[in-house]
């Protein structure tokens, strides 16, 4: 039987089999995607309250902020300009951290993961779509949001290249914490109370759904991933159209946080009782 070491060139249909290998990689990655986006799309209830839910909650604001034209809410900021920005990134939190965590707790305690181990499509492969896909669905996030706020009044960023590097970092990182949580879950019926336990507190310490004027509760929520990602976010509907790397410094450091916790502690089987 003849070994093939990684130097020995292989051809197949005329191409290296280096070459091969990354289109095979690079197809798989493609199917990957497409089945998390079926199966997204193919579940009405999951789109309901990852889509209407932010669309309801900022066309709320619209309707109590509509009558405030020329007022000031926060630090010069109109109510609509300082809500949508907020929103916007809670709205990539949800889908990003808090559905991928229940998701992947669900698929562990359903046998779904350690079937899925068993075949030959590689961890990489897996997450990696699973990436791809948050960040599809937030993005369209966060275009609804940021219509209907310009429905309002908003004023559109011009540096929409902050926005999307912006946008595709948070939501790398939340995703990371998001397989970080799971990994800790252990068991499905858990998973949204322990999702919730997290992210709300965050959520209303960092100003998501009111400003906050305590500067040690502010210092405090600048540490944690929520709130940096609100204060990058925020900038350019405000004209700022510089990247707030330390903002994105800390919401990186939190995606390696929960990158090694998922690494050390993830699980393809359920969990014994």
């Amino acid at each position: 039987m003849t070994t093939l070491t990684p130097t020995t060139t292989t051809r197949t249909g005329g191409r290296p089999a280096a070459a091969n290998g990354e289109r095979g990689s690079l197809a798989l990655l493609w199917h990957q995607i497409r089945f998390e986006q079926l199966s997204f799309w193919r579940n009405p209830q999951s789109m309901v309250f990852t889509f209407v839910l932010p669309i309801v909650i900022i066309g709320i604001f619209g309707a109590v902020f509509s009558g405030g034209e020329g007022e000031t809410f926060f630090f010069g900021l109109s109510g609509m300009q300082y809500y949508t920005p907020a929103i916007a990134a809670v709205s990539v939190l949800g889908a990003c951290y808090g559905q991928l965590a229940i998701v992947l707790a669900m698929r562990r305690q359903t046998g779904i993961l350690k079937r899925l181990h068993a075949t030959p499509l590689p961890a990489w492969v897996y997450f990696a779509g699973l990436l791809v896909h948050c960040v599809v669905v937030s993005v369209i996030d966060v275009a609804l949001v940021i219509g209907i706020g310009s429905l309002y009044g908003v004023t559109l960023p011009t540096a929409w290249a902050v926005v999307a590097i912006t946008l595709i970092l948070g939501a790398a990182s939340f995703c990371a914490l998001g397989v970080g949580v799971a990994s800790l879950i252990k068991n499905s019926e858990a998973a949204p109370a322990v999702v919730q336990f997290i992210q709300f507190p965050l959520v209303f310490i960092s100003g998501s759904y009111f400003p906050i004027h305590s500067e040690v509760l502010n210092n405090i929520a600048g540490l944690l991933p929520v709130k940096p990602f609100n204060d990058a976010m925020l900038a350019p509907f405000t004209g700022d159209g510089s990247l707030h790397w330390k903002e994105l410094a800390v919401l990186a450091a939190w995606g390696v946080i929960g990158a090694l916790i998922a690494v050390r502690s993830f699980r393809w089987d359920p969990r014994p009782e």
